[in-house]
């Protein structure tokens, strides 16, 4: 398989994401582009840390924990990492549970409120 490079243009297009959010990555040291004068080029590394970026946002994950998480892998190896995932996945899990019986009791409270101003009119 040839070793994948995309431009900064490409890297944007790919996983849809505005620029200005490419270089915060960068910044906060969660993506390390290969740089030649100007020009930025992620490889097979940085591309497949966007997409655990990408779907760790998904989850609800903050920036930093993905940081700390991605880090912990050059750090100490893919099993530290699949532990630390499960605690972390196990945490976020109770909070969007608590998050969906959250919306779900303001869905009803809002459906019956709704309901009642509709059936005075």
């Amino acid at each position: 398989m040839p070793h994948t490079r995309l431009s900064f243009k490409e890297m944007c297009a790919r996983f849809e994401t505005t620029p200005r959010t490419l270089r915060y990555y960068e910044y906060i040291e969660l993506l390390k582009p290969e740089r030649e004068g100007r020009s930025r080029f992620y490889g097979q590394r940085e591309v497949a840390r966007m997409v655990l970026i990408r779907r760790g946002r998904r989850f609800g994950f903050s920036l930093e924990e993905i940081r700390q998480w991605l880090d912990l892998y050059e750090e100490k190896g893919n099993h530290a990492q699949m532990i630390a995932w499960v605690a972390l996945a196990d945490r976020q899990l109770g909070v969007l549970e608590t998050q969906r019986a959250d919306i779900t009791e303001s869905i009803a409270e809002l459906r019956k409120l709704r309901d009642e101003i509709a059936a005075e009119l």
